[in-house]
Formats: C-alpha cells, structure tokens, sequence
C-alpha cells in the first residue's frame, strides 16, 4: 500500500476584475467547487496539456447574440448597461448606429 505524504500548499496571488471573480464564483459555487481547487485543477491541466487548456483566439468581430450568453454573463452585461445610465455614460443613437455599421457592417 502506498502512503500519501502530507503535500504542503503554496499561495498564488492574483489580480482579478471584481465582476469576473463573482461571476465565476457563482458558477463554482453551483458545482460545488471551491475557487482555490478550481485554480489547482486549471494549474494540473496546464501540466497534463503542457500549455492553456483551451484554444486561445481572437474573437470573431461580431456582436455577442445574447441567447448565446449564459444567465450570469447577461445578468452582468445587463447590471453594467444600467449602471451606465446611472451614471450618465450614455451614447447618441446615431453614433451608436454608425459605429455598429462599421464595425460589424449592420
């Protein structure tokens, strides 16, 4: 039988927008997964995929359909689109209207 030596742990510190750490925090939370075993579990897959474990490419120049979204994700954009208006961030139509014409050609 093998024994299971006492692994001693190490801390990361990372930086994160508030919005993305509650946003996945209440996927984790879901799945019951605390946040530090999910950063060990992405860590372990960078060693087993001996790289990102996941394709990394520039998103395509389109607008997010919001079907598309998960609930959390619309629920945030939506939560970030009033507090715009709140804060009387708002742009003109016309501007908006061009910008998306130019940008995605609608």
């Amino acid at each position: 039988m093998t024994k299971v030596s006492n692994t001693r742990t190490s801390n990361i510190y990372a930086r994160v927008e508030p919005e993305i750490k509650d946003q996945a925090e209440q996927v984790l939370v879901q799945l019951g997964i605390p946040m530090s075993n999910a950063i060990s579990m992405f860590l372990r897959q960078i060693i087993m995929q001996r790289g990102i474990p996941f394709a990394m490419r520039l998103p395509a120049n389109e607008p997010v359909a919001f079907g598309a979204m998960a609930p959390a994700q619309l629920n945030a954009e939506l939560e970030k689109g009033y507090a715009d208006i709140v804060a009387d961030r708002l742009h003109d139509l016309d501007d908006v209207v061009a910008e998306m014409e130019r940008d995605y050609g609608i």
